[in-house]
């Protein structure tokens, strides 16, 4: 039982990354990371994304695949991280052969942790 516990953490936090990977690599030409901003919100309820991000709302980020490049690695992020958003964008992309993880905190602990946000 122990042992299946262990394996259930593993797989769970494997579909994570952390923000300071992401930051490290913001701005980067040849970052390999692209942040992608799921909420589905108007750019007047959500006022702020994270620097650089791109804003494809999960409930159209489906139909948007073909534009995506499948050398990056795509972040995912919704408003928190007890919301649903992030992890069904998440399922598209890795559904459709993409590499991608949701960004621990969502973008209420990027912003908790004073890191980099543009206006919209």
């Amino acid at each position: 039982m122990q042992s299946n516990k262990i394996e259930l953490l593993e797989t769970y936090l494997s579909l994570y990354i952390n923000h300071f990977t992401v930051l490290e690599n913001i701005g980067k030409a040849d970052s390999p990371y692209v942040v992608l901003d799921v909420r589905n919100a108007p750019a007047q309820v959500k006022k702020d994304q994270i620097k650089g991000a791109i804003a494809i709302p999960a409930k159209e980020l489906a139909n948007h695949l073909d534009e995506l490049d499948k050398t990056k690695t795509y972040v995912v992020y919704d408003w928190n991280g007890g919301t649903t958003l992030g992890k069904e964008a998440l399922l598209i992309l890795l559904s459709a052969g993409f590499e991608a993880y949701e960004l621990a905190g969502a973008i209420e602990g990027w912003k908790g942790m004073n890191l980099p946000i543009e206006t919209l």
